[in-house]
């Protein structure tokens, strides 16, 4: 089974600020999976924890955003 986050979670399991990830997901580094229609939560899963993370070993290696999006870009295409 998925496990299911709020914003609130995926931050603390990920190690990044609440804001850190509002920043990634305004300039499209990642997406949530959805949205409460009644309260309009975000939600996220492990495939977004896992991309969260790689976000953040990429930089701690220094790499700037638009390298990180370069490379997030290429992931998709392959």
């Amino acid at each position: 089974m998925n496990n299911l986050f709020l914003i609130k979670d995926l931050a603390h399991v990920s190690g990044q600020s609440i804001h850190t990830i509002k920043y990634y997901l305004k300039i499209k580094l990642f997406n949530e999976i959805g949205r409460s229609p009644e309260t309009r939560f975000r939600y996220f899963d492990q495939s977004s924890l896992k991309k969260l993370l790689r976000i953040r070993r990429l930089r701690k290696q220094n790499k700037s955003i638009r390298e990180i999006q370069e490379l997030l870009n290429h992931d998709r295409q392959v």
